[in-house]
């Protein structure tokens, strides 16, 4: 590793350099920050306050905290997102959504990792954002997504035969079919994709279903759940703020 990269590789370990990152969001998505943190705190104390509803509350509002900032491509990965998903591996394991947490370990190694031996790699995501659909090129426009769609049936079906299979996990379909969208969208995301927030989107969904069914069948608390509802807001900022250049590249780069 360079100089430049030993000294960059520090830097991710000031306060400074968190600030920077947070710095340059558009204003709908400090709202949406402030709002979330709230909730998920809101959310945590009007329920039995134990360790785990305490561990959840703080992966919540650091997730939460980071996928914001991915979405305003000045990701906070790194130790933000290594410590958040940490947590989660720990909660999925206790509410025996084992998926999730090949999920999260996923998150690891395709979002957080690269942050923290390489926080360059964090920096200007809005010059390098692509499309899976290349215009005028129909045949790799049909490769990408072929691609992408062989990657999520394998993964879908290596996961949902583990967990079916060698699991005790009362929710081996939701978890498996959430994890595999998650997982896709992780890849897609890392290779700078803009359709990587097609997957978000769904990721969201499927992640409020297999939460909400987990916090009524009683393996976890409701916190979870409210944060995926987050979690979704936050992927159709990405949609709709003209300010945010996932999918308005020319309005933010002119």
């Amino acid at each position: 590793m360079s100089g430049k990269n030993n000294i960059a590789a520090y830097d991710i370990l000031k306060p400074s350099w968190y600030v920077n990152q947070m710095k340059g969001w558009s204003f709908t998505s400090y709202l949406l920050l402030l709002f979330g943190l709230g909730v998920i705190a809101g959310s945590t104390v009007t329920q039995p306050i134990t360790f785990i509803a305490i561990m959840t509350m703080l992966a919540g509002m650091l997730g939460f905290t980071t996928t914001i900032s991915i979405t305003n491509t000045k990701p906070l990965n790194g130790i933000f997102g290594l410590v958040s998903a940490l947590i989660y591996i720990y909660v999925a394991f206790t509410a025996k959504n084992y998926n999730d947490i090949i999920l999260q370990t996923t998150y690891i190694v395709l979002l957080d990792i690269p942050v923290l031996l390489i926080p360059s790699w964090a920096t200007n995501v809005d010059k390098h954002i692509k499309k899976l659909t290349i215009k005028g090129n129909l045949k790799k426009t049909l490769m990408n997504w072929g691609l992408t769609a062989l990657f999520f049936v394998v993964v879908l079906g290596v996961l949902y035969a583990w967990e079916h299979g060698y699991s005790d996990s009362p929710r081996p379909f939701v978890d498996s079919f959430a994890a595999t969208i998650g997982i896709t969208g992780a890849l897609l995301t890392t290779l700078r994709f803009r359709d990587t927030y097609y997957f978000w989107l769904a990721q969201g969904i499927f992640s409020i279903i297999l939460w909400g069914i987990t916090a009524y069948q009683g393996g976890a608390n409701w916190t979870l759940f409210l944060t995926y509802i987050l979690y979704l807001f936050n992927d159709l900022l990405s949609f709709f703020d003209k300010n945010i250049a996932w999918f308005h590249t020319k309005t933010v780069n002119s």
